[in-house]
């Protein structure tokens, strides 16, 4: 009964494109590697390659308060950041609200006020804010940026060539508060890299990638100055400075017939098309299009009506795959034993096709950087992500491709760092700077 399941769900898969097999591995690496070279160029190139102007350094911050704002995909965080004499960092204030423009469009204004009103209790603390903004930004020697687009369906008009920071002091002072602070604006990947290493401070390591899987995904990594041949111009060509790739946005996957259907539905069509295939914001949809397919070809019996399955999100699925049993919306919908089989295997095969894929992300930046290659100095991976957390079959799915591709097929050594706060440390070091 298994076997006959899972062999009819793989021919489903197949005639769409939607197998994980068909991922040829080392080819795709080959080719992220090749995007992130031209994007460091300024060639055309779906990956965006973004300059932080923060410079890779062992920064350790110790006897101070830093407030830590983190504007993430679904939620806003404020934050402050207690590091004591020897480095060790507390979190002495937390509060996390709802994302602006998350429930509904809003203006610029609005935009930045409401951001502002959420930081406004914690200014006391300190002069220096650390402001991890997870959207593509043009960042500026300044520190500051300019953002390039919103995703992760995210919606406020007026705010695309905006400086973050700037508006955000503008809106500070538009309600009286104290705007007279130190800014410095960097994205989720940035601050996981920076948080990594602040978790093993004594390890050698031959590099850093700071890696999210959250509503969103994206990477940083530290880059070789001469090779960053979009800015010429900066004034040390000497070290590494850490780049934002906007993987997310990463165009030369080859996705299959549901996932351009999928993406011809979302608010962004031909953009982010990486993202779409892995991250949380998207991979509940994406599996309800597949699953909604399936039925209408009659993979499953005809007693499936999914009508009464008007959305499916990602914690649906992990639900399902972690404890089938257990009643949830989808085993409620698909209550015949085969049926339920077919779809843990649909399910199950959609999540490997995604864990495939971020271990190509993660390949393609060490050998772009030609890192890893040593098993005494390793890659530090750090990781921060709500998608990547809660998932425990994605995570041994990724592991599995890490050792059979990266480690002994490519030569490649990693340590996988996941700790609390990863982030919001990152972003209050990257305060201090």
């Amino acid at each position: 009964m298994t076997d006959k399941n899972r062999t009819a769900v793989k021919d489903f898969l197949r005639t769409y494109r939607m197998d994980y097999k068909d991922i040829d591995f080392i080819q795709n690496c080959n080719e992220f590697a090749a995007e992130m070279k031209r994007g460091l160029a300024s060639s055309e190139s779906s990956l965006s390659m973004i300059p932080t102007y923060i410079m890779d350094t062992q920064t350790t911050v110790k006897g101070e308060s830093i407030i830590a704002l983190d504007a993430g995909g679904t939620n806003l965080r404020v934050s402050v950041v207690d590091f004591d004499s020897e480095g060790h960092a507390s979190i002495s204030y937390f509060q996390k609200y709802q994302m602006p423009g998350t429930q509904g469009e809003i203006s610029k204004t609005d935009f930045f006020d409401t951001i502002a009103g959420y930081l406004a209790p914690a200014l006391s603390y300190s002069d220096k804010i650390g402001f991890c903004f997870s959207y593509p930004t043009e960042m500026s020697p300044d520190k500051d940026g300019t953002l390039i687009k919103f995703t992760k369906e995210v919606k406020a008009s007026g705010v695309a060539g905006v400086k973050i920071c700037e508006a955000l002091k503008q809106a500070l002072k538009a309600r009286g508060l104290d705007a007279d602070k130190k800014m410095v604006l960097l994205n989720d990947g940035v601050a996981t890299l920076l948080g990594g290493k602040a978790i093993h401070p004594d390890k050698v390591y031959s590099g850093n990638i700071g890696f999210i899987l959250g509503t969103g995904t994206n990477t940083a990594y530290a880059e070789n100055m001469e090779a960053i041949l979009k800015i010429p111009q900066h004034p040390s060509r000497t070290g590494q400075m850490i780049i934002n790739l906007e993987s997310g946005g990463y165009g030369n996957i080859r996705g299959g017939i549901l996932d351009e259907s999928f993406d011809s539905q979302t608010a962004d069509p031909g953009k982010q098309k990486f993202e779409k295939m892995i991250s949380g914001a998207y991979q509940g949809k994406l599996l309800h299009l597949v699953i909604k397919q399936a039925v209408a070809d009659h993979l499953f019996s005809d007693g499936v009506d999914m009508t009464l399955m008007t959305d499916l999100t990602t914690k649906d699925v992990n639900q399902y795959i972690l404890n089938p049993n257990a009643k949830n919306i989808l085993s409620s919908v698909f209550t015949d034993e085969d049926d339920r089989i077919k779809l843990y295997f649909l399910i199950d095969s959609i999540i490997q096709r995604a864990a495939k894929l971020v271990a190509v992300n993660l390949a393609a930046v060490m050998l772009h950087r030609g890192i890893g290659t040593n098993p005494l100095a390793p890659v530090c991976i750090s990781v921060e992500g709500t998608t990547f957390y809660a998932s425990k079959v994605f995570r041994l799915k990724l592991y599995y491709y890490i050792k059979k591709y990266l480690t002994d097929e490519l030569g490649l050594f990693l340590d996988i760092v996941m700790a609390d706060n990863l982030t919001v440390i990152g972003t209050a070091i990257a305060g201090a700077i």
